[in-house]
């Protein structure tokens, strides 16, 4: 693969606007932790909701959707898709709560709404838990992806790779805070858009391919289309579609997709400038994400089964790369391979802007904890702001060099998807209900957090072990029917604990209730939400199938679609002071 001067000037004009938005913003925002966390509370809902698009935009997203679409077809992708539902709720239910909190991060909201060593310990936990540990597994499985990517693209071996993208990132992340990675990401995101679809335009036109009608009729993709799965398959419907919609949305916790909110999106919630900000980039979000954004990956997904229709063609094209990393989300780099030069430094441009994105979010979500919710509130109190600053960079440091390392052991993104979301399994419930059922209390989200990843831990460990216990109970068992076993035996454990256990003191539940609600009801407009949420859905999902069945070029299908995501925008618009 070579690229030519004008690749490598795009590519280093990128690295050189991300450092200088650095440079420009780092005054503001290193002068206290409010300013490099949470960029002061005042941003505007466009430039938060650019950001959590970009974020999710991560380099490994294309090759994980990729790698779907050729093993399991364009319905393989339900086991995200489902998460819109998650989206929704925290758009209509969640959104405006998590503002009104006014907490600087989610896990501070434990010790506001319980009470007692149990809630420290569960705030103290979690920091380290989800700030370091996840978090750092989750920043691996982008690595990965900047891996894979650096062969196809560079002829790079990991180490290089790994060195020449992360050293920017960091460098602006420590620079410019919450602020400098919300401004980046917005241009990062504009650049990562217009790259996928020209390219997805470029590989429409070339002679294998030779346009989406023909690449719709090929024989390697004819069986691949459909958009819902077959339901006469029932272990693939069962895994992809059926159990993702029934189950997994609000049972399983997942970055960027938290059910009642979480993570990195209730950071960006939490620095908008009101609650009717944070709602509109929430809303903004779930659209761009679910609707606008996935159709280049699939089709690029798509016409990989033309040129490289299975594992052994990948592994002739790319002889040099380490036969571990041969896997079906190679597919979406070895694709952009054909592009001419300029458009594909461009791509390889939106690639780096994808990385370094979904990098910058957690280099910066994740170090917000370890100050916020484990430094100052555990280890010194009396901590000046500056010194807050300064945890929160070596952090950075240290989180960004672990994720690396770790990356080196990872082999495909949906391995790491499948983990993440195994041990998420069985306490998404909670966190919907936490904030309506005073019943639940800290030991409820102990029970659950160490249940699940118990269990997910023998899954793994365990499945294909002839000589284990639960292989001898249970046989080798699907990863649906995992996630299903998992969440009804932390739910049960969680559900147990929380009617043994006592609730938080009356005194800080009234305390949370007049902060959250006032002199509201918790049900205030409930209806109306209720429907807002049924809208949402409904127009997400049409405004997706819509583009879809138009690319397929069933235009009657996709133009009555397009109208009901038309008319469910218009009552969202026309119920929106009920609703926000």
């Amino acid at each position: 693969m070579k690229l030519e001067f004008i690749d490598f000037t795009l590519i280093i004009s990128f690295f050189l606007i991300s450092l200088l938005v650095g440079i420009w913003v780092s005054k503001s925002s290193g002068k206290d932790s409010s300013s490099f966390f949470l960029s002061s509370r005042n941003m505007p809902w466009w430039l938060l909701g650019f950001s959590m698009v970009a974020t999710t935009f991560a380099a490994d997203t294309p090759n994980l959707v990729a790698g779907l679409v050729r093993t399991d077809g364009v319905s393989g992708n339900w086991v995200w898709w489902a998460f819109l539902l998650t989206g929704m709720l925290t758009v209509f239910f969640y959104a405006r709560l998590w503002r009104r909190s006014g907490v600087t991060t989610d896990l501070e909201f434990y010790e506001l709404r319980y009470s007692g060593k149990s809630a420290a310990f569960l705030r103290g936990f979690r920091a380290l838990y989800l700030g370091v540990v996840f978090n750092i597994i989750i920043m691996a499985t982008v690595c990965l992806a900047a891996i894979k990517i650096g062969h196809v693209m560079f002829g790079f071996d990991a180490t290089t790779t790994l060195v020449y993208a992360c050293v920017v990132t960091v460098a602006y992340s420590l620079l410019g805070g919450l602020k400098g990675v919300l401004i980046t990401d917005f241009i990062q995101f504009i650049i990562a858009m217009v790259g996928s679809i020209w390219a997805t335009w470029y590989v429409l036109d070339l002679p294998e391919i030779n346009g989406m009608k023909n690449l719709i009729a090929h024989p390697n993709v004819q069986d691949k289309l459909d958009l819902i799965p077959d339901f006469s398959n029932t272990d693939m419907v069962m895994g992809i579609f059926l159990i993702p919609i029934a189950v997994q949305w609000w049972s399983t916790w997942y970055p960027g997709a938290e059910p009642g909110g979480g993570g990195y999106i209730a950071q960006r919630m939490l620095a908008a400038k009101d609650e009717k900000n944070a709602t509109w980039a929430v809303l903004f979000f779930n659209l761009a994400h679910y609707a606008l954004r996935p159709w280049p990956w699939i089709i690029i997904g798509l016409a990989s089964l033309i040129i490289y229709p299975n594992l052994e063609s990948l592994s002739l094209a790319f002889p040099n790369l380490d036969p571990s990393f041969i896997k079906d989300d190679l597919s979406y780099p070895a694709m952009l391979t054909y592009l001419p030069a300029g458009l594909l430094g461009l791509v390889v441009t939106s690639l780096i802007a994808a990385f370094m994105s979904t990098i910058s979010t957690h280099l910066n979500w994740g170090s917000s904890y370890v100050v916020n919710d484990f430094y100052a509130r555990f280890l010194y109190p009396e901590a000046t702001e500056k010194e807050k600053v300064i945890v929160g960079r070596v952090s950075m440091l240290v989180m960004m060099l672990l994720a690396a390392l770790l990356s080196f052991v990872l082999e495909e993104a949906k391995f790491a998807f499948d983990l993440i979301i195994q041990i998420g399994a069985g306490s998404g419930l909670l966190f919907i209900l936490r904030w309506f059922w005073y019943r639940i209390n800290p030991w409820s989200e102990i029970t659950a957090m160490t249940i699940s990843f118990l269990v997910a831990l023998v899954f793994f460990l365990n499945n294909s072990d002839l000589t284990s216990l639960q292989y001898q109970i249970f046989g080798e068992l699907a990863s649906w029917k995992m996630i299903c076993i998992n969440v009804l035996i932390t739910s049960i454990s969680w559900l147990t604990v929380t009617f043994l256990t006592e609730k938080s003191d009356s005194e800080t539940l009234n305390r949370f209730n007049n902060l959250i609600y006032g002199k509201e009801s918790k049900f205030h407009n409930f209806p109306a939400k209720t429907l807002g949420f049924l809208l949402g859905i409904t127009g997400v999902y049409s405004l997706l199938f819509a583009t879809g069945k138009l690319l397929y070029g069933e235009t009657v299908i996709g133009l009555i679609l397009l109208l009901i995501f038309i008319t469910c925008t218009l009552g969202i618009i026309l119920m929106r002071k009920k609703l926000f």
